[in-house]
C-alpha cells in the first residue's frame, strides 16, 4: 500500500501502477464516471473510476460509497492539474471495506455541535493538521529536555494538597478517604532533584477553572521542569530556549499542516530570528499606561492587560517578579528587586498575537517558615504539607522550575481561536463527554 502522499509528492512515477487506500473524502459523478476524493493520514487524493475500466459492480460501488466510506484503490497514477495536489488515480479496482452512512458533519455547523461530535470531527482535515502538529510539539519536548542532561520523572496523579490554589481542586473519592486530581507535579518534582538534578515530565493536569473562556480547560497537559542548583534567570533562559526549540521544530516538520490550517508562518519564522525579551511586571504597567490602560500595582494582570503587552513584541515575553501576595506560597519573595511592594522570584512568559500565557514558573522558597506563613495566609495547614518542608531539612539547596501548556503553545503555533481544538477530546466546566 502507497500512503497518498507520495502518489501526490510524485513520488510514483506517472503512469505506475499502485495501490492506496483511504475514506471518501468528498465525491461527485456524472453517467458513467465518478470522482471520489480519498483521504488517508498523510492527504488527499482524486481517484477518477469510469465505468467499463473495470467491473461493472465495482464501479456502481464507487458510485454508491458517500462520504467516509473506507475503500481500497488500484490504478495508474496520472498527473492532473484540476486534482487536489496535481494528481489522481485512474482505477482499475474500487473496493468499498464498509459503506458509511449519511455523515452528519457538513459545511456551517457551530463549533459547540462539532465539539459535540468530535468523535466524527477529529476526522476532519483541520483537526488531523492540528493533531500532527500537536505530535511534533510533544516529541521537541522529550527531545529537548533528554538532550540536555533531564531525566524523565513521573509524578502521582492523585494528591493529597493543592499547589495552585484550593478553589480549582478535582475531589476524587479513594476508597474511604478524599484525594485530589494533580494541579501539577511541582511538589514532588522538588523532591525528586535531590535525587536526579535536572528532570521533566509530561503529564494531565486537570483544574476545576470557573472560567469559560477561549484559553481555559479542565484537562490539559503540562511539560513540567525542575532543576537544582538553577536560579530565576537561568530558569526563564531554559524555557525561552525549549519555546524557540518547539517552534524550529513545527516550522522544519509541519509547514503544509500550518498552511493548511491559514496561519501566518512568517510571524513564527521571525521569532527565531530574535531575542526573547524579559521585563518585569512593574515595567510591563509601565507599557500598557502609555496605551492608555491603568492597572493598581499589586493585581494581577488579566487577559486584557496580557493583550495590550503583547501589541508592542512580535515574539514570546518573559514577565517576572510580580507581587508576592497574589502568588502562590512557593514562590520566595526577591529582597534585591526594586518596586512598590514585595516581589516574587517568579515569572511569565506571554506569547505575542493574543498574549496568552503559555510558560509560568518560579524559583522555589527555601526558608521553613516563609512557608508557613503563606500556607497560612491561604488557608492551609502546613502539617499537611510536612513531607515538602522535610525537603528543607536534609541539604536544601536554591532550585528553581516551569510548566509549559502544552495546548496553549499549541494554540499559539497553530494560530487557533480557541484552545479546545488543540486537543482531541476537550474537557471543560461544561463539557465531558463525548
Amino acid at each position: 500500500m502507497i500512503p497518498i502522499s507520495k502518489v501526490v509528492a510524485g513520488e510514483v512515477p506517472e503512469g505506475d501502477e499502485v495501490e492506496t487506500r483511504g475514506w471518501v473524502w468528498r465525491t461527485r459523478s456524472s453517467g458513467g464516471i465518478a470522482f471520489p476524493i480519498l483521504r488517508d493520514s498523510t492527504g488527499v487524493l482524486q481517484v477518477t473510476v469510469k465505468k467499463g475500466n473495470l467491473p461493472d459492480a465495482q464501479f456502481d460501488d464507487s458510485v454508491k460509497a458517500l462520504v467516509e466510506s473506507s475503500v481500497i484503490v488500484k490504478g495508474k497514477a496520472h498527473k492532473d492539474k484540476r486534482a487536489p495536489g496535481g494528481w489522481e488515480i485512474q482505477a482499475t479496482e474500487f473496493k468499498v471495506v464498509g459503506f458509511a452512512q449519511p455523515f452528519p458533519i457538513t459545511k456551517d455547523q457551530s463549533e459547540e455541535w462539532l465539539r459535540e461530535n468530535r468523535h466524527l470531527w477529529i476526522r476532519s482535515r483541520k483537526m488531523t493538521a492540528i493533531m500532527k502538529v500537536r505530535h511534533t510539539v510533544v516529541g521537541a519536548i522529550h527531545q529537548f529536555f533528554r538532550e540536555r542532561g533531564y531525566y524523565e520523572f513521573d509524578p502521582p496523579i492523585l494528591q493529597p494538597n493543592q499547589c495552585e490554589g484550593g478553589s480549582t481542586l478535582f475531589e476524587v473519592k479513594f476508597y474511604d478517604q478524599k484525594t485530589y486530581l494533580s494541579q501539577t507535579w511541582q511538589l514532588y518534582a522538588e523532591a525528586g532533584i535531590f535525587a536526579l538534578e535536572k528532570i521533566y515530565d509530561m503529564a494531565p493536569t486537570f483544574r476545576a477553572e470557573k472560567s469559560k473562556t477561549s484559553r481555559h480547560l479542565c484537562e490539559f497537559w503540562m511539560a513540567e521542569m525542575e532543576a537544582a542548583w538553577m536560579d530565576l534567570h537561568e530558569c526563564t533562559e531554559v524555557a525561552k530556549e525549549e519555546v524557540r526549540f518547539i517552534v524550529q521544530k513545527v516550522l522544519e516538520s509541519n509547514r503544509p499542516e500550518l498552511e493548511l490550517l491559514g496561519r501566518d508562518v512568517s510571524r513564527l519564522d521571525a521569532c527565531l530570528k530574535k531575542p526573547f525579551p524579559t521585563i518585569t511586571y512593574t515595567e510591563a504597567l509601565e507599557l500598557i499606561r502609555k496605551d492608555g490602560i491603568e492597572l493598581e500595582w499589586g493585581r494581577d494582570l488579566r487577559t486584557n492587560e496580557e493583550e495590550a503587552i503583547m501589541k508592542h513584541f512580535d515574539t514570546p515575553v518573559v514577565v517576572t517578579h510580580y507581587p508576592k501576595a497574589i502568588m502562590a506560597f512557593y514562590k520566595p519573595v526577591d529582597p534585591e528587586a526594586k518596586a512598590s511592594g514585595p516581589v516574587a522570584k517568579c515569572f511569565d512568559m506571554l506569547a505575542p498575537e493574543g498574549g496568552v500565557e503559555i510558560v509560568g514558573g518560579s524559583e522555589r522558597d527555601t526558608s521553613i517558615e516563609a512557608l508557613r506563613e503563606c500556607l497560612e495566609r491561604d488557608g492551609e495547614n502546613p502539617e499537611n504539607y510536612q513531607f515538602y518542608i522535610d525537603l528543607r531539612l536534609y541539604g536544601s539547596v536554591p532550585h528553581s522550575g516551569y510548566g509549559l501548556g502544552v495546548e496553549r503553545v499549541i494554540g499559539w503555533i497553530c494560530g487557533l481561536d480557541n484552545i479546545k481544538d488543540a486537543i482531541a477530546f476537550p474537557r471543560t466546566g461544561t463539557r465531558f463527554t463525548p
